[in-house]
């Protein structure tokens, strides 16, 4: 792939190359990164790793851990490999490009950043990977979180707020001890976006937290958002 930008994450930390035109990682794979919590040593899944933008942040704030990232796109997948070496963590970062919802294995936890967009939403893609990529309905990702993770491994999920019913629906019976944190994009609004934890084979009941505000009422984001995407720090009031 030619027709690329490096952009900068985490204040300068990180360099991350993606496509000039189309999906480009943005604040969404930054904050899913800084609410993933996960034993020290820990070898985590990526469902949907993209060119690597939420495990490059991630393991610039976790040393200690290692990430396994599914990709179904080759050329995103080309990307992520020359981003894990172009930022030290050819080591720690593993790209396998495939399609992770058929993918087995076993791992201390997962994330993912799932299509925002419902099959029932809009057309997809006639190119099968494609519309894999773009479109989907929660349920086959939660099914593929269930067989890749390991008993009382927790699930780190950022999706559409309106879509949390199905997701929940989706995850309920595989996941319990479900936590959702609201992320509103600006005081009083409504929320877009939300971070849904979970632990696998949990019983223990939902719980909504306190979630995160993004902007302040003028322009620029609030302090917390500020040390998230320029400083790699953890997700507010979490001990990670």
């Amino acid at each position: 792939m030619t027709d690329t930008t490096d952009d900068i994450f985490l204040g300068g930390l990180l360099r991350v190359r993606q496509p000039a035109k189309g999906y480009r990682a943005g604040v969404d794979p930054v904050i899913l990164a800084a609410s993933i919590l996960a034993p020290e040593g820990a070898h985590l899944v990526e469902m949907g790793l993209g060119v690597g933008a939420a495990a490059l942040c991630l393991l610039a704030r976790r040393p200690d851990l290692r990430v396994t990232g599914y990709e179904i796109d080759s050329a995103l997948a080309a990307l992520a490999r020359e981003n894990a070496v172009l930022n030290g963590f050819a080591d720690r970062l593993t790209v396998i490009e495939g399609d992770v919802l058929v993918a087995e294995g076993r791992f201390a936890g997962g994330y993912a950043n799932p299509p925002y967009h419902g099959v029932s939403e809009t057309d997809a893609s006639p190119i099968a990977w494609k519309a894999k990529a773009t479109i989907a309905d929660p349920e086959p990702w939660a099914k593929a979180a269930a067989r890749l993770i390991a008993p009382r491994g927790q699930l780190t999920l950022i999706y559409r707020m309106d879509r949390l019913p199905e997701l929940l629906t989706a995850v309920s019976g595989r996941f319990g001890a479900l936590e959702a944190l609201p992320l509103w994009p600006r005081p009083g609004g409504a929320a877009k976006r939300v971070i849904l934890r979970g632990i696998k084979g949990s019983r223990a009941p939902f719980t909504l937290k306190a979630g995160l505000v993004l902007h302040r009422d003028g322009q620029g984001y609030t302090p917390e958002v500020e040390a998230l995407l320029k400083e790699a720090a953890a997700f507010p009031g979490e001990e990670v």
